[in-house]
């Protein structure tokens, strides 16, 4: 049971880490939303490709794609409102900034996985006197026991490389919180004032 669990720990884990913690974007792309895939990235060494839809001049809503193959997240465009003030300007640029920091980080370290994966199974299948594929064509695997020393090693050998990642990782969405909070009472106060400078030009004068 203890192996078992340990092979679905990396998976587990990159799902968690692959949420971004920013507000929920207002609107959603036309395009199907799909859960975070299990299967791991394609093992091209092509420079990620982020989307290039770009919503319509008159949108007034965040935009979200469907996940992207390498990285698994899902791409998101950033609103600019009308009228944005140099605070509002500052966190989106950080959270898009976070946004694409995140989507390079995880295509890397999912590509990294994907290839060591591939060739922990043919050196074990090798030491087995097996070839990769059998009598049918169809590609061997190994089992869960097997599998779970190679889980182990990749995340030992990465746990400093992850560790920094969380701390990075925690380090900006506090400054993006920080960064809303300022924006919304910057935001409330122009209100206020707005309401009080209309009010005083509607009183009546003598």
């Amino acid at each position: 049971m203890a192996c078992k669990t340990a092979g679905c720990l990396l998976w587990k884990m990159s799902c968690l880490f692959n949420l971004q913690a920013h507000p929920r974007p207002h609107g959603l792309s036309a395009v199907t939303r799909r859960q975070c895939s299990s299967k791991q990235a394609t093992q091209q060494d092509k420079s990620p490709k982020r989307s290039n839809f770009r919503p319509a001049a008159d949108s007034t809503h965040d935009w979200i794609g469907p996940p992207n193959r390498l990285s698994n997240l899902r791409p998101i465009i950033y609103h600019i409102p009308e009228n944005e003030t140099e605070l509002q300007k500052r966190l989106r640029n950080l959270r898009q900034e976070t946004e694409d920091w995140n989507h390079e980080f995880w295509t890397e370290q999912n590509i990294t996985f994907s290839k060591e994966k591939d060739a922990f199974i043919i050196s074990q299948l090798k030491a087995q006197g097996l070839s990769e594929r059998d009598e049918q064509g169809r590609r061997r695997t190994l089992n869960s026991e097997e599998m779970a020393v190679f889980y182990k090693s990749f995340l030992d050998k990465n746990r400093i490389r992850h560790a920094n990642y969380n701390k990075e990782w925690y380090r900006r969405n506090f400054t993006i919180t920080l960064l809303m909070g300022r924006v919304a009472l910057h935001s409330a106060w122009r209100t206020v004032a707005e309401r009080r400078s209309g009010g005083k030009q509607s009183t009546p004068t003598t």
